[in-house]
């Protein structure tokens, strides 16, 4: 069962002018959202983790890979990206690497609103499969 609460009296004359709300000025000027680098960073290694769980199909930590690093720079709505990260091993490089990031891109673009204007992948180790059989990483 709801309850429906009266609606207020309209009014009219000098008394309504005083309780009406101002309108809001337009949002260029209302001011923005900023969003620090090191979140943008988080974000950033957040979708690295997340296109290697789609890439290989399981997280990195069960790969043996190490967590990504990342670097963000934001200036006047567009960032520049630097992420560090394991891959695993056999790998096509280049094409893993395209994948990875597109996707982090469209994400952190999706995620903070902010245009991408670099994102600089680097490979920082090489993990085989059959060293983690063995117990060791190299």
């Amino acid at each position: 069962m709801t309850t429906q609460l009266p609606s207020p009296p309209l009014r009219s004359g000098p008394e309504a002018e005083s309780t009406r709300t101002p309108s809001l000025p337009p949002p260029a000027r209302r001011g923005a959202t900023l969003i620090p680098e090191t979140v943008v960073a988080r974000i950033a290694v957040r979708a690295a983790r997340e296109a290697l769980i789609r890439h290989a199909g399981r997280p990195p930590a069960r790969l043996g890979l190490g967590p990504a690093h990342s670097t963000a720079t934001v200036r006047e709505g567009s960032a520049r990206l630097k992420v560090s990260l394991d891959l695993p091993y056999p790998v096509d490089i280049a094409r893993t690497c395209g994948e990875i990031r597109q996707y982090i891109t469209d994400r952190v673009s999706h995620l903070t609103g902010l245009r991408i204007d670099d994102l600089t992948v680097s490979v920082q180790r090489l993990v085989s499969g059959e060293s983690l059989r063995r117990g060791r990483t190299e």
